[in-house]
């Protein structure tokens, strides 16, 4: 009698088990793959060891086998920390993934995959192996578009980012630890999720529970209809290694910046000139506020869009453009996705009343990753293997310099890099020559010769130093 209420018992469970797996009808994803799998690449960046910032040290490491994943992975103070001047070990192959966007060999890929390259290649789905150039890179986005000599290639679908919902099925291609082609599910977790630091503030993250591994940067984020809505670019881990929280690049943004770099060269954002940050329940309580949220104003750039605008300290901001801002990192990929010279209403809570105010957006600095490597004019190098560019009005107006100063766009030579030298930086003077303008830095290094050494006062961020910049001396 036992047994046979046994065997009931068990029938009984296998039959619900298989009613629940119908009724939730788990996805195939094997036509997705099938149709897409052969747009998606295997990107290896190398970078010359023999010009790398630490071209003389030999401490017996195989740099060959440093992955990707410790330039964006690993938090501060792991190994290849994004801080310092490359984000990764010199001498070195970063591996990552790609994918074709046009027939024409278009291909987008993750900016810290190929940053510092001295070149790119890439390997297709048939194992043709390509060199890439790069056409343009911008490091806020993370995003570097690349190309490659070839025609009739098999290209993605580019989807809508906006659409995507917590829950929804997404797929990830990509080489996780060289492993190419390698598929991995799983569901949007999030979205629009912002870190708020100065490392990608402007990127509304897509966060998914997808296994992300070493490798997988750089490739496609797939929903159900075979549709490119993201590109995964970190993880969240304490080991490095996949823990559940991944986060990609929303397809929007990144093709916004791929029709920028096209166009003009370079992908420029808007900004207000504020300084904000997140309104805890006892400020909520101090200002008056009725819930918790909003961008507290907290300073204000002299003669910026805010200051213009009549924004004051101690204003939270509720909403830009008629979007909610819940929380102080909101704001940032709102204002950032604007264009310059747009004008926009901000909603503001001043001294117990809600107001809205108009205001009309600046442009935010361009920093040297922002810059296209082959966009527009033809960069101007010289010997000391670095590019630079003028400094924008509003560029000036930001970081509080009237006259001198050009910004380094661009890392190209042996010199530069191992005067650790990096995008972003700002050439105040030449040995004790101020420099205004790009073709006044060129013509003030253009007679080092090998051997020599020229000094330049270099301002990062908000300290100002003497760099040294040396020559080699030819060999051979």
């Amino acid at each position: 009698m036992q047994k046979s209420m046994m065997k009931s018992f068990v029938l009984s469970l296998l039959l619900l088990a298989a009613a629940s797996a119908q009724a939730y009808d788990l996805p195939d994803f094997t036509p997705l793959v099938d149709k897409n799998g052969p747009a998606v690449v295997n990107v290896q960046a190398r970078q010359n060891p023999n010009e790398s910032a630490n071209a003389d040290r030999d401490d017996g490491a195989d740099d060959e086998q440093v992955p990707e994943i410790f330039r964006r992975f690993f938090g501060p103070g792991g190994p290849g920390n994004p801080g310092g001047p490359r984000g990764g070990r010199p001498g070195g192959t970063s591996l990552g993934s790609g994918f074709i966007i046009s027939t024409d060999g278009y291909i987008l890929t993750n900016n810290h995959v190929v940053d510092g390259a001295d070149s790119v290649t890439v390997r297709l789905s048939d194992r043709r192996e390509l060199d890439a150039k790069v056409v343009g890179t911008d490091a806020q986005y993370d995003i570097a578009l690349l190309k490659v000599s070839a025609s009739d290639l098999p290209a993605v679908t580019i989807g809508d980012s906006k659409k995507l919902k917590a829950g929804q099925w997404v797929l990830a291609i990509g080489s996780p630890f060289g492993f190419d082609h390698s598929v991995t599910a799983g569901i949007v977790s999030a979205v629009s999720r912002s870190f708020g630091g100065r490392d990608q503030q402007y990127v509304p993250f897509i966060q998914t529970d997808v296994a992300i591994n070493r490798g997988n940067s750089g490739g496609p984020l797939f929903n159900l209809n075979g549709e490119v809505v993201g590109i995964n670019s970190q993880i969240l881990s304490n080991t490095g290694g996949f823990m559940g929280v991944s986060f990609a690049i929303p397809i929007d943004t990144a093709m916004s910046a791929v029709k920028q770099i096209k166009d003009k060269g370079f992908v420029s954002r808007g900004m207000i000139g504020v300084q904000i940050q997140d309104v805890n329940r006892e400020l909520a309580q101090s200002l008056g506020l009725p819930r918790t949220g909003g961008a507290l104003v907290n300073a204000i750039t002299g003669g910026s869009a805010a200051e213009k605008a009549g924004v004051k300290v101690g204003d939270v901001i509720l909403g830009f453009g008629g979007v909610d801002v819940v929380h102080s990192s909101d704001l940032p990929p709102l204002v950032g996705a604007t264009a310059p010279n747009s004008k926009v209403d901000l909603s503001l809570f001043r001294d117990g009343k809600t107001l809205t105010v108009p205001v009309t957006v600046g442009e935010a600095s361009r920093d040297a990753t922002a810059q296209a490597a082959g966009g527009g004019e033809a960069p101007t190098t010289n010997p000391l293997g670095m590019v630079v560019d003028d400094l924008t009005a509003e560029q000036r107006q930001q970081l509080g310099i009237k006259e001198e100063g050009v910004v380094v766009t661009r890392i190209t030579g042996v010199p530069a890099r191992r005067a650790a030298l990096q995008p972003g930086d700002i050439v105040l003077m030449v040995g004790k020559q101020k420099v205004k303008t790009a073709a006044e830095f060129n013509t003030a290094v253009k007679g080092v010769q090998p051997g020599e050494s020229v000094m330049l006062l270099v301002r990062r961020q908000d300290a100002s130093l003497f760099v040294a910049v040396s020559v080699p001396k030819k060999t051979g």
